[in-house]
């Protein structure tokens, strides 16, 4: 499947097997996207242009689209997902969100209860979370072993390639915020009556690893991201920078997979409505 070449944006788009470090991409950055207000602006056209670049992969239904996002605590998935999909058909979209394996899924591997998640032909899948959890929280919480996530490393990358032959490009997004960030971001929800149902003490838990975390997101993401399933670090702390970076890659993704309405098999000059 041909790889989309992305357009400029802030987006870090990770090399297949190159190390990284995280702690050199800016969270803070927005070029070169000018400002808020153009922002608005070019994101509202784009979001045109996915409503019917998805029009057309729902009516070709040959081709699927798959989108990976992964975040820290208060990263903006829920929030970055909306704004990408807002004015999307719902009926061609496809949302999975991946909390803790139940008792079930902890019986079988790891990927058990992620394919049937996976999109159909002509639609577009979104995973809130994902297979990565398993080299992340499992990881940070040394719940596995060393050589368990690095053989899941190769196992989340055959998954990939299995779901790449057939027919569904996949894109990943690692939502990178600062640690800054993430302190307003929980005071925001504490503050707030009608966001404080999003808090939970367990995130200052979860805060107090955050190196942990960013190691285990940056190994992941190095040993992940191949030439037909990117992964891609958007600079996070600006909402509306983070909101058109993704919708750019996006467009463009599906824009290279072309996809067109099939013609139709029957003679249209010979229908008549009376």
């Amino acid at each position: 499947m041909a790889v989309a070449t992305s357009p400029a944006t802030p987006a870090v788009r990770v090399q297949p097997g190159v190390p990284f470090r995280l702690s050199d991409i800016d969270p803070d950055a927005t070029k070169p996207f000018k400002d808020k207000k153009h922002a608005e602006k070019r994101l509202e056209e784009l979001r045109q242009q996915l409503s019917d670049l998805q029009e057309n992969l729902y009516a070709e239904h040959r081709q699927s689209l798959l989108l990976v996002f992964q975040a820290i605590d208060t990263g903006g998935k829920d929030g970055a997902i909306r704004k990408l999909l807002t004015g999307v058909n719902p009926a061609g979209v496809e949302v999975s969100a991946f909390k803790a394996p139940s008792k079930e899924e902890l019986d079988h591997d790891f990927l058990w209860r992620i394919h049937p998640h996976t999109p159909s032909r002509g639609h577009i899948g979104v995973f809130n979370r994902s297979h990565y959890e398993d080299v992340l929280v499992t990881r940070v919480h040394g719940l596995i072993e060393p050589t368990t996530w690095q053989q899941r490393y190769q196992d989340i990358v055959n998954f990939e390639q299995l779901l790449t032959r057939n027919g569904t490009r996949v894109l990943k997004f690692f939502l990178h915020i600062s640690k800054e960030e993430q302190a307003s971001r929980l005071q925001a929800r504490l503050d707030d009556p009608a966001k404080r149902w999003k808090f939970e003490p367990d995130d200052l838990k979860e805060r107090k690893l955050w190196d942990s975390y960013q190691l285990a997101f940056q190994e992941a993401l190095a040993a992940c991201s191949t030439l037909d399933s990117p992964w891609y670090v958007v600079p996070a702390n600006h909402k509306w920078a983070r909101d058109l970076a993704i919708a750019e890659i996006v467009v463009a993704a599906l824009t290279a997979m072309n996809p067109r309405p099939p013609a139709a098999n029957f003679d249209v000059a010979a229908q008549v409505i009376e």
